[in-house]
């Protein structure tokens, strides 16, 4: 550049060469659509089957409220990528044209700066046409945008300047309406590059970070503007004291700048943003530099010159990104609309579930305990009138029997009450008592005699209760163990779609860099 050339002539004939040469996306545009195949096929095979649990068992419900998100992602995607039409639309309308979103909390000066800019082009005689959206329609305009001190943005508007160049102005980021806010966040996907704008009176807001951060997740150039970069101070004018608005000095913008730099920079490193995307910021007062008569000083002192450097600097960038923008936006989508959501969703919903099971399984062996308990002493007292009853024909057999219908009677109503969530039968072969032949009744004994075989009695009840309960438990275990089983798996195939998707992006932003 010459040396008599200022940034901003070196910016306006820069935007006059820009070139917009696509590349040729439609390979990637190809494996984005096969990795989204291959997820809806994933999910379609991951559901939660949850055999052995009752469907009112919360296993068995979270199971169900998974397999829900599952079911319903895919309309909900498909409406989603349907709502970004009117995004679509308008990039595509300035195919031939760079896009800069300007982008910031309402009253940050936007759409004063957008005037401005286009003043600036006007005086070099170059072409300037306002524009505004009406449901995703343009409507061609002679109207400057309104600027005041209250939102005057009700609407996403734009100006086209040298023909190559357009600034999109947006509602507020945190908008009075709700309505605006969507409508900003729903064309951010149109830029090719960002503006912030952020007010010299609160710049750098945690929650226009938040907002920020999104954007430079989808690796657009982004360049942080501060506005309103001046300052009132007294004067003596004419006799008089009298308060004048003055810039900032150098120092107190270098060290606003150097505020807003060292914050936003810790916020992107909490959000695991990479932190050397965020450009340096800029100080400018767009008032002043009116009012000084947009002189080549004035400018400079405004905070202009150094602005129209640092848009030098992000033009190749914001060209780059234009050229692989089809591919970018639906990566967008299937990152932040799909995966992220899908992801947050579902990844949680998994690890409340596996924090039940573990509940459920302490649950198994407290309950385990409990039945085995309760059948004991539900059975064991009946043992005497049962010997009593049977020892006239010293019927062991029949003493057997009749106690191995207890056991599985009992077993089966405490089952019933603390197992209430599985699916199981108890099996009555593990009831059957049998006891070894010399296990019976006393021969020769004056009266009756039932002691040892009681105690073998008693043996072979404890050992029949504790082999069902045992055999329930480890049921209810094998079904817990089978649900988790495909939630991991369901989960790791997530987390392999996560990466799949995380190396196209890599694939993509290095091969159109």
């Amino acid at each position: 550049m010459k040396a008599d050339v200022t940034n901003e002539q070196g910016f306006i004939a820069e935007v006059d060469a820009f070139e917009f040469i696509a590349h040729d996306v439609e390979k990637m545009l190809r494996l984005l659509e096969d990795w989204f195949e291959r997820l809806t096929s994933d999910l379609h095979h991951n559901r939660l089957a949850h055999s052995g649990l009752k469907e009112h068992s919360a296993l068995a419900v979270q199971a169900e409220a998974i397999n829900a998100v599952l079911k319903e992602s895919a309309p909900r995607w498909t409406q989603h990528w349907a709502n970004l039409e009117h995004a679509r639309s308008l990039a595509e309308s300035f195919d031939d044209k760079a896009l800069l979103l300007v982008f910031g909390k309402f009253n940050a000066g936007k759409s004063s700066f957008c005037n401005f800019l286009a003043e600036r082009f006007a005086s070099y005689g170059k072409t300037v046409a306002y524009f505004h959206l009406d449901g995703g329609r343009i409507v061609e305009t002679n109207e400057r945008f309104k600027e005041g001190v209250t939102e005057t943005t009700v609407r996403l508007q734009g100006v086209r300047l040298a023909g190559n160049l357009v600034l999109v102005d947006t509602p507020g980021l945190h908008s009075v309406t709700p309505e605006n806010a969507a409508l900003t966040q729903r064309f951010t996907d149109s830029a090719d590059g960002v503006l912030w704008l952020t007010s010299s009176t609160s710049p750098g807001q945690v929650q226009e970070l938040d907002e920020l951060g999104r954007e430079l997740h989808r690796n657009k150039p982004l360049l942080p503007i501060v506005t309103r970069s001046d300052v009132y101070e007294e004067d003596e004018i004419d006799g008089e004291i009298r308060k004048v608005l003055r810039n900032k000095t150098a120092q107190n913008r270098a060290e606003q700048e150097a505020d807003v730099k060292a914050r936003a920079e810790e916020k992107l490193l909490g959000m695991d943003v990479p932190s050397e995307l965020l450009k340096a910021p800029v100080s400018i007062s767009s008032y002043l530099a009116r009012e000084q008569g947009q002189t080549r000083a004035a400018m400079a002192e405004a905070g202009f010159e150094r602005l129209y450097a640092a848009l030098l600097a992000i033009a190749e960038p914001t060209l780059a990104y234009k050229r692989r923008k089809r591919a970018e936006v639906l990566l967008h989508h299937l990152e932040e609309n799909v995966m992220g959501v899908l992801c947050g969703d579902v990844l949680s919903l998994i690890s409340v579930l596996r924090a039940s099971s573990e509940t459920a399984l302490d649950a198994l062996e407290r309950h385990q305990e409990q039945i085995s308990s309760a059948v004991w002493r539900s059975v064991i007292p009946t043992l005497p009138e049962l010997l009593d009853k049977h020892s006239a024909k010293r019927d062991v057999a029949a003493i057997c029997g009749s106690l191995s219908r207890s056991i599985i009677a009992s077993f089966t109503r405490e089952a019933n009450t603390l197992l209430s969530d599985y699916c199981m039968e108890p099996d009555a072969s593990l009831a059957e008592i049998k006891l070894d032949a010399d296990a019976r009744f006393e021969e020769h004994v004056v009266g009756v005699d039932y002691q040892r075989l009681h105690a073998a009695l008693g043996k072979a009840i404890r050992k029949r209760i504790l082999q069902l309960s045992s055999d329930a438990a480890e049921q209810g275990r094998d079904s817990i163990a089978q649900l988790m089983v495909r939630a991991n798996r369901l989960e790791n195939s997530l987390r392999t779609r996560q990466n799949d998707l995380l190396h196209l992006k890599q694939k993509l932003r290095s091969e159109f860099s």
